[in-house]
Parts: C-alpha cells; sequence; structure tokens
C-alpha cells in the first residue's frame, strides 16, 4: 500500500510532516499517534500503521528534521520535544490519543505523557530508550552494531534509506539529546496505563533495563515478542498491532 499524503505542522519554526489511516469510526474508536525512533520516518511504521487502520485512526509522523520533515537550526531536547507533540494534540483536537513511541520515539512519549497527563489514559513504549547504565555515544554504537547483526535484511534497507535522508549531522545533534535525556525522571510521573513492548533479542534495550522501565512506571505492563530486535514493530507488526489493540480495549 502507498503512503498516504502528508500534511504539515509547524509551531515555533519546526515542521512535523503527518500521514493518516483508517477512522476513529473503526473497533476501539482510538487515533494512535506513531512516534520514530532516530534516523527514521513514518514509513517504516507502514505495515504497522496498516494494521492498526483496521482497528482506528493512525497518525504517523515525521518528526523535524526526519523522514520529509525539513531540518530546524536545532534540536529540540526530550522534554520539548514532547511539549511539541502535546501541541499538536491540542491544536487537532484530538480526544483520547495513543501515543505509540519506538526508541527514541518512545523517550518523547514519555515526556508528553509526563507533562500533559490530562491528554492521555492509553500508551505503548517500543523498545525504550535510552539505557541508564549505557548512556553514552560508543556503547550505544556497539549496541545498535549488535542489533544490525540479527536484523533483517528488510529492517536494514529502510534504516539505511531514512539515515541517509537524515544525514549525520543532523543526527549525532539528535542523539546528544537522547543521551541527556533522563527518561527514568520521567517514567514515575506517567498516568496512563502503558504497555510495554521489547523484542527478546534486542540489544539496544536488554532485558533488564525495559523491565526498570514497566517497574517504574505506574501502571504498566510488559510483553516480548520471542525471537525479534529493536524494530519488532517492523518485522512482526501484526503481533504488535495485535498486543496495542488489546491494550487499549482493556
Amino acid at each position: 500500500m502507498t503512503s498516504p499524503a502528508a500534511r504539515a505542522f509547524t509551531r515555533d519554526g519546526r515542521t512535523m510532516l503527518i500521514t493518516e489511516r483508517g477512522s476513529v469510526d473503526g473497533p476501539t474508536g482510538r487515533t494512535f499517534l506513531l512516534l520514530h525512533g532516530i534516523g527514521m520516518g513514518h514509513r517504516y511504521f507502514r505495515e504497522l500503521a496498516d494494521d492498526l487502520a483496521r482497528s482506528g485512526r493512525v497518525l504517523a509522523v515525521d518528526l523535524p528534521g526526519f523522514g520529509d520533515a525539513p531540518e530546524p537550526s536545532e534540536p529540540l531536547d526530550m522534554t520539548a520535544s514532547g511539549d511539541f507533540i502535546a501541541d499538536f494534540i491540542e491544536a487537532e483536537g484530538i480526544e483520547r490519543p495513543v501515543l505509540v513511541g519506538h526508541s527514541m520515539g518512545s523517550q518523547v512519549a514519555v515526556e508528553a505523557l509526563a507533562r500533559h497527563p490530562q491528554l492521555f489514559d492509553r500508551a505503548v513504549l517500543i523498545a525504550p530508550t535510552v539505557n541508564a547504565t549505557e548512556r553514552t555515544l560508543w556503547q550505544q554504537a556497539a549496541r545498535l552494531a549488535q542489533d544490525l547483526a540479527i536484523e533483517h535484511p528488510r529492517v536494514i534497507g529502510i534504516g539505511l534509506v531514512h539515515y541517509l535522508k537524515t544525514g549525520p549531522r543532523w543526527y549525532l545533534k539528535k542523539l546528544r539529546t537522547m543521551l541527556a535525556h533522563r527518561v527514568e525522571e520521567s517514567l514515575p510521573h506517567i498516568r496512563a496505563s502503558v504497555l510495554v513492548v521489547r523484542g527478546e533479542v534486542d540489544y539496544v534495550c536488554p532485558r533488564a533495563w525495559v523491565q526498570v522501565v514497566a517497574r517504574t512506571i505506574p501502571e504498566a505492563r510488559l510483553v516480548e515478542i520471542a525471537g525479534r530486535g529493536h524494530e519488532t514493530m517492523v518485522t512482526d507488526a501484526s503481533v504488535v498491532s495485535r498486543h496495542i489493540v488489546e491494550h487499549v480495549s482493556r
């Protein structure tokens, strides 16, 4: 399926692109807002978005500077990125959105959830970063290399296209904001019910770290996807989608 046409949301000189599928008239009556990881964009969510669109409305975004979204002069830190997403939700008048954040997108989601609890009652964190015990550039690079060694070629191909589009300068700028973010300090302030998803063989997000994430959020549960790595929602979209729909239907 081809991607739908994107529309733009601009605030304070930063532009995010949004693609839309499905309808709130679907079985869940919900809007799912998909937030991608560093270097990526909405296109790697395609299969997950198509699956979720059978159950509700899906908004998959290119955050500022990623995918096809124009690059601003400087990146927002994670706190400001969470506020940016909340501004979009309020501007659009979206009721009971379900944030679905992957990797860096989970950090953005955490800040939106913690700082704007009135907007959310359900959320999903897939492969939440950054492991508090490995918060250096070299540790994260080593973990990424481990994960790429086991990933499906399709994941590597998607990633290569997106990373080339992002470029190393912007990637490194945004990576610094990821590594500076103390996500564990915001997790206890989340009031939404959260599903935490981890691929069983995700080297970027070791099991012990993801268990800490799930325990620190007041209302959270953890599921692992057997045999999958960091990009589990790409390699097993239908299974991840099923878990998400079950979570929001509780």
